[in-house]
């Protein structure tokens, strides 16, 4: 182990575990629900946008993204970049209107918001499980990429580097709850675009500058410097499902969405809007450049996803490494906490409260529950992640569209159209999920499309069928949507 690089890794856990100290202390003011799984709503613009592009931000934009531009060049760079719309779409298509309905119907959770506006037990049940399956194959993720950065760049062995990072994540989530989650992710912002603009200036410079380092990427292969990439894996059919993945279907991220009901006031969602927009294009268009532009240091990776640590140990110094191995860290822990406080959010507040509503004012037990249930599952994450693929960025992206696939039109239409019912929301869930997990589960692209875009419209297809059999949902009131 490299005690250069792992130093100042440690001196940002402490910082860490300082925030979710004081986030600890802040939380007993208020009702635990409100206060633990949103923080009281009082996010201002600036944290706001960090909490929003970090949750977005993870392990592969970090480590898979720029080890698929090292792959595939400058093309997949382009394709990055089609990310950047994501803040300002989520902010912008639910912002208001779906905190303006969360307050009234004192919703914590994205279904507490699905059964305000369907009344549907079955739907919550669901979505409650989708939700589940699909966070633990994105959360796994995650922690893999946590576990495969320490390896690569301070020496520590697999094994133990995934025991400590997930160890810190499972404990100051569990413990700090929301507010520790958004402080820690407005901190962790600040660090990745650190590291974005410190790593990418040491490539630029150990290639020799941005012309010297493109024609060696072309002497490697020319194909490297073409809008098509490698293989030609970039045509039309590959962008426009980019496009679907991983912009427009963002809004139907549960993690991104409950980020649109924390927020503390108008002014707050409009300086979120513009800051997440800039820092969204730093972090994607930095790091996926320099992967891109790696390639002409380092020609003989094997394996991409050990691209931005071996490139960090080769053009930094090594307490200069150290730092950066923390913009990273900071990017797999903002999307691991929002994820995982997501997961126990939906147990205890969704499945145990439906269950037990008269447990509502136990305080003591929700904190316990909550806490430990938060806890568990970051421990049971551990051993999913013990045997790691070489390529995390395929397995984050079926996760990805699980979701999109589940949630994006029962949330979207539930909030734009009037006559929308709780048998068109099932239907396009169901549908969804199915021809979503066959899709993929079969290797199946018609037209070449990614399986996100026909299971999409298959979706809305059901939505819109399903919908001339249901009832119009019973017009919700203001009370608990317990």
């Amino acid at each position: 182990m490299q005690a250069e690089v792992i130093l100042p890794l440690l001196g940002y856990l402490l910082l860490i575990a300082a925030l979710s100290v004081y986030a600890v202390r802040k939380r007993s003011q208020g009702r635990f629900l409100n206060e633990y799984f949103l923080g009281g709503r009082s996010m201002g613009g600036f944290v706001l946008a960090m909490t929003l592009t970090t949750t977005y931000i993870s392990a592969s934009s970090f480590i898979g993204g720029p080890g698929a531009a090292y792959k595939y060049g400058l093309g997949w760079v382009l394709l990055s970049v089609i990310q950047v719309p994501a803040v300002w779409l989520s902010l912008g298509v639910l912002g208001k209107k779906f905190a303006i309905l969360a307050r009234r119907y004192n919703a914590v959770t994205l279904n507490d918001m699905l059964y305000a506006r369907y009344r549907s037990t079955l739907l919550v049940w669901l979505a409650s499980l989708s939700l589940l399956v699909a966070f633990i194959g994105a959360m796994t993720v995650q922690f893999i990429g946590g576990a495969r950065l320490l390896e690569t760049a301070a020496g520590v062995p697999y094994d133990t580097g995934l025991l400590v990072f997930g160890l810190t994540i499972a404990l100051y989530t569990a413990f700090g709850g929301f507010r520790a989650s958004v402080l820690n992710d407005a901190m962790q912002g600040l660090v990745m675009l650190a590291g974005t603009f410190l790593l990418l200036f040491a490539v630029i410079h150990t290639a020799g500058g941005m012309h010297a380092a493109v024609t060696k990427l072309q002497r490697i292969d020319p194909r490297l410097i073409t809008p098509q990439g490698v293989d030609d894996i970039i045509n039309p059919t590959f962008l426009a499902s980019f496009v679907v993945l991983v912009c427009f279907g963002v809004i139907g991220l549960p993690h991104t969405a409950v980020r649109c009901i924390s927020y503390k006031d108008s002014k707050a969602v409009h300086r979120g809007i513009l800051l997440g927009t800039i820092v969204m294009t730093i972090l994607v268009l930095g790091m996926h450049l320099a992967g891109a532009l790696g390639r002409a240091i380092l020609p003989d990776i094997s394996i991409p996803d050990r691209v931005i640590p071996t490139l960090m140990l080769t053009v930094l110094p090594p307490f200069a490494a150290g730092i950066f191995l923390a913009a990273p860290m900071a990017a797999i822990m903002s999307t691991i906490n929002a994820q995982l406080l997501q997961s126990s959010a939906t147990i205890v507040k969704d499945l145990y409260l439906r269950l037990y509503p008269q447990q509502l004012h136990n305080e003591l037990r929700l904190r316990r529950l909550s806490g430990m249930i938060t806890l568990v599952l970051g421990l049971l994450l551990l051993l999913a992640a013990w045997n790691p693929p070489d390529m995390i960025i395929w397995l984050n992206l079926l996760a990805f569209g699980g979701l999109e696939a589940v949630f994006l039109w029962p949330l979207v239409l539930g909030l734009y159209w009037e006559k929308a019912n709780a048998a068109g929301a099932l239907s396009a869930m169901i549908i969804g999920a199915v021809s979503y997990t066959l899709l993929a589960a079969l290797h199946l692209e018609p037209g070449g499309f990614h399986p996100i875009v026909p299971a999409l419209l298959l979706s809305l297809l059901a939505f819109i069928i399903g919908n001339l059999f249901g009832r119009p949902a019973p017009a919700a009131d203001n009370a608990s949507t317990v």
